[in-house]
């Protein structure tokens, strides 16, 4: 198959590039996440997906417009449903351009990380696939998780102290409200 995969980061790209590659899987990526704050480190993430682009030799499509106001028009007065709302606002781009281009199907490097919602995201992406007529090619990346991390510090690859967002950056420096966002994560889960 040919599958768009969303890219949120060069590391995360790793694993689920080597596993689609490996079952014969043609990939090519988009980089679009409005999310990210503040702008170096969106130019961070850029700069390693570029520099995993030509290591691996992965075609990716990388939307260099930084779209915080985008972002922060969805979520503002809605941080409750951000997570939703931004893997909304990523996978409706992924899921069109798949549609609109020659591809298979889609899937997301979101599926790689322990510290997105998976089955909310699995879940969406199914819709999305339906009513978009295009395949979701869904696959638990995150059994790769350490395989990602050793390959992208042997790369040198950026890596990233957080999801990207300004909420997800406050919480990293606030212990009570990571504390409550893992709560809540965990209950969801269940």
């Amino acid at each position: 198959m040919r599958v768009l995969l969303h890219i949120c980061c060069g590391p995360c790209a790793l694993y689920p590039v080597q596993q689609l590659r490996e079952q014969g899987h043609t990939v090519t990526g988009l980089f679009y996440n409005p999310n990210i704050h503040p702008y170096q480190e969106f130019r961070r993430r850029i700069d390693a997906v570029k520099m995993f682009s030509e290591s691996w030799g992965c075609a990716i499509d990388i939307d260099e417009d930084y779209g915080l106001s985008q972002y922060l028009r969805k979520v503002v007065f809605h941080e409750d449903e951000r997570c939703l709302l931004c893997y909304e606002m990523r996978l409706l781009r992924t899921v069109t351009a798949a549609a609109a281009g020659s591809h298979d199907a889609f899937t997301t490097t979101l599926l790689y990380s322990k510290y997105q919602n998976h089955p909310l995201l699995a879940e969406r992406c199914r819709q999305l696939a339906q009513e978009h007529d295009v395949s979701f090619y869904y696959q638990d990346f995150r059994l790769g998780w350490q395989w990602g991390i050793d390959r992208s510090i042997d790369m040198g690859l950026y890596r990233q102290p957080y999801c990207g967002c300004i909420y997800s950056e406050q919480e990293r420096y606030d212990k009570r409200l990571r504390k409550a966002r893992s709560k809540m994560t965990a209950a969801v889960e269940r």
